[in-house]
Order: structure tokens, then sequence, then C-alpha cells
């Protein structure tokens, strides 16, 4: 009987030892190798990718003058938030991984737009259900597209000499985890497995110019299920992400070759499947009948995307010794900032306050530019005095207490004026390229934060 060959992996990295190790000593983790089986010295019928594509070309070495350029041809979806993502629509040859957490509708949005990709042969390869229960979500997106197929595999191998029979033009994995390929002898999910599939697929990918979408899951820290490695082979990565209780849902770019990684895309999850939100600033700001303290609205940018958000701040006097600061969506040191600057700069005792903020919607937001609004949110509740609902601000603010000037100021003011503001509060060091006659809302400047506390208190 011939001899089993095994080895231990890092479950973080995927960094391969011949004995049992503590610490990686790629990653630097604990604890993290586990024994998996490699290979039989002896496996039959050992096809991949390769082995099937006999008349594949001979690469050769070739001068970068010689190669035809030119802008990649993309295939655009029917579901414009994914086009955006994306950088404009699905690259051919391009290997795509978006990965989410269970349950956060991950094979419901890309079955979607498997089915309303009407002039394309697309192949949905489901390792984790049935033909009924996809059949069953289908029916339930009450969606019908003659050219959409449909396999329940898991073999690399099989799905393989399938694809060579259909020649799909776009493949859709759901889950890269489940996929189990012959040269490796572990179980599927193991860090070997995922990584030996996901190179067949790079290859076939590559070789006849189609585009793979994988799904991926995530581990219980929220980064993506197997090696690293697994990222740095696709061309894009996507993050689907929310909270289950809200139906909105984000679409994120953590890494694409062929456009923005600051890219975001806005869903709403209904009964007939996911729906693009066109204009996700009407609804991350919320409807109120009555004014309230501590609320004010921020002009904010992901990618190429205007969006109006709502600060939702919350000052309370201290009960227990040392003051709370509790943030949501917000990074914490730099609401310590601006509290510190409104301490020295603006004599306010926020050093014996408790301190909430909270950014509407669920967001998380990393732009500068909405430090304005969360300053004017904190004082409307240090001095529980609502602010005006028709004005809105974007400007970031110094140590000094000045007000430092955004980029891409005309987008912001366009987006406040196209949904009704009156006024919008920004630095006076964006008058340099600002014309306001172009803009039927009032732009007001302002260069200090004493300045600013004095015109709205």
């Amino acid at each position: 009987m011939s001899k089993v060959k095994t080895a231990f992996f890092c479950q973080n990295c995927g960094y391969e030892s011949v004995k049992w190790l503590g610490q990686c000593p790629s990653c630097g983790q604990w604890n993290t190798f586990v024994e998996e089986l490699i290979q039989k010295d002896s496996v039959k019928d050992n096809k991949g990718w390769k082995d099937y594509n006999k008349d594949k070309r001979i690469n050769k070495i070739i001068s970068l003058s010689e190669i035809a350029g030119g802008e990649e041809k993309r295939i655009i979806t029917a579901d414009p938030e994914l086009n955006r993502v994306l950088g404009g629509g699905m690259v051919p040859g391009s290997i795509i991984l978006l990965a989410g957490e269970p349950g956060i509708g991950k094979s419901t949005l890309f079955l979607q737009n498997g089915l309303l990709l009407k002039d394309n042969i697309v192949l949905y390869i489901s390792g984790e259900e049935s033909e009924q229960q996809i059949k069953m979500r289908a029916d339930r997106l009450n969606l019908r597209n003659e050219n959409f197929y449909l396999l329940t595999e898991t073999s690399v191998q099989t799905i393989f000499q399938e694809i060579k029979k259909l020649k799909p033009q776009i493949v859709i994995i759901d889950s890269v985890q489940t996929l189990q390929t012959q040269y490796i002898d572990s179980s599927p999910g193991s860090i070997s497995q995922i990584r030996e599939s996901a190179a067949e697929f790079q290859r076939f990918a590559k070789e006849t110019n189609t585009p793979v979408i994988l799904i991926g899951h995530i581990t219980k820290d929220g980064s993506i299920a197997g090696p690293k490695i697994l990222e740095h082979m696709v061309d894009t990565v996507l993050q689907f992400e929310g909270d289950r209780h809200y139906a909105y849902r984000i679409l994120r770019t953590l890494k694409n070759r062929f456009g923005s990684t600051a890219e975001l895309g806005i869903y709403e999850m209904t009964d007939e499947g996911m729906r693009g939100v066109l204009n996700p600033s009407e609804i991350l700001i919320t409807q109120k009948e009555e004014q309230l303290s501590g609320i004010a609205i921020a002009a904010t940018i992901e990618g190429l995307r205007p969006l109006l958000i709502e600060v939702q701040a919350l000052v309370t006097q201290s009960v227990y010794g040392t003051p709370q600061r509790t943030v949501s969506g917000f990074d914490l040191r730099r609401l310590q900032l601006l509290l510190a600057v409104l301490e020295k700069r603006g004599g306010f005792h926020f050093g014996v306050k408790d301190v909430f903020l909270n950014i509407a919607g669920g967001l998380k937001v990393e732009d500068p530019s909405i430090d304005l609004a969360v300053l004017c949110a904190l004082l409307s509740s240090y001095e529980d005095i609502a602010l005006p609902q028709n004005i809105c601000f974007a400007g970031e603010v110094g140590l000094s207490g000045e007000i430092r000037a955004v980029n891409r100021i005309e987008q912001r003011i366009a987006e406040a004026e196209k949904l009704g503001f009156e006024k919008i509060f920004v630095s006076k060091y964006n008058k340099k390229g600002l014309s306001k006659q172009n803009f039927k809302i009032e732009v007001v400047v302002m260069s200090r934060v004493e300045e600013l506390y004095r015109y709205l208190f």
C-alpha cells in the first residue's frame, strides 16, 4: 500500500510546514497549524483545466511595445450598483471573489445577476444547495432565463468536463470552500483544497477569457476563510456587509485590478431579491416631524459617489467616575481628538460628560470631511439646541480649531442642492476653486470652529 503524504498548514495564512509548529513563522499567529493530507502517490484520471486544454497556446517572450493596447471590453450587467463597484462591468478573464456573513444575501445577489444576463450563457455551480432549492429561490425572484444553466457538483474535475461541453461565457461558483480537487486528498474547505481549486479556476479564466465569480465564506473574526493567497490570486475582492436587522446591504471593493477600490454599492433586501438603491442619501437621512438636538447632516463622498449622511450625537452628564465615549460607524480616536479641540479652543467641558455618537443607516465612514458635522452635532446636544433642518456641513477640523478644505467640494454642494438643502457650511480655503453662481444653495464659508459656533448658537 502506498504511503500517504501529509503536511501542516497555517489556517490563517496558508504557510506550509513539514512538522507542527506552535507559532506560524509567516503571520505570527499561535496554534493555527492543522495537519492535512496532501497527495497520494497515484491518482487516477487526475485532470485539472490544464489537462483538458490540449490546444492551448505556448507563451513566448514579447516586447511590451508589440502588445496591442486598448480599453478592456467589459460585460455590462443589469445591476448598476455591481457595475459601479467592479469599475464599469465584468472584465473577460477576470476572477472575482465575493465574501460576506452567512445569510447576508451573497447567493441571492449573484443568482439574480446571473438570471438577468440574458445575452450570455451563464453556468451557476452550487456545492451548497440542491437544484430544487435554487429553483425555489429563482421562482421567488420571479426571473426567467433560457441561457442560465445549473450544476450541483463539488469535484473540480467533473465541473471542467461539464464546462468543456457547455462552453459558458460566465461561471458563478457558490462557494469556493465546497470545491474539491483530486490533486489534493484533504477534505473540502481545507487550506490546500481552496488554494488548488482556486488556482485551477484561475488558469481556466485566463486561458478561456471567461469571467469567474467565486462566492466565499468568512471566518468568525470577519476575514475571508481560506489562505491569504486566495485574495492575491483573484483580480477583484468584494465584501458584502450589513446588519441582518436592517434591510440595507453594502457592497464594498477591497481590491480591484480593473477599477477603484473606494467604490460602494448600496442594496435593499426585498421579497423579490436585491434592489439597488440609486439615491442612498434619501435613505441615510431619517425623515422626522420635529427638530431634535444632536443631529447634523454631513456631505461625504464614497468613491465617486456623493452621499449625505446623518450624524447623531448625545452628550449627557457622567454619572460614574470615568466618562464614556461610545461610537458606531465612526473612529473613536477621531472623536476623542475632536472633543479635545472643543475643550481647548472652545472651553467646553466635555471631560465630565458621557458622549455617544452614531452614523445613521449602519454606515462606517472614514472620510475626514464629516468632522464639521460631528462637531456641530456634539455642540447641538451639549447646548440642547436643535440645528435648522435645511443646513449641512462639509469640512475637516484641524487641531488648532481651523476648518480645513476638503476635496471635490462642488459634487458635495450639488448633492446637497439636489436634496433640497438651503445652506451648506464649508471651509474658507475651499473658496478658491469654487464658483458660487453655479449653485442655488447658499454656500457659507468659515475658517474657525469659534466662528461657526457664534454663527449657529
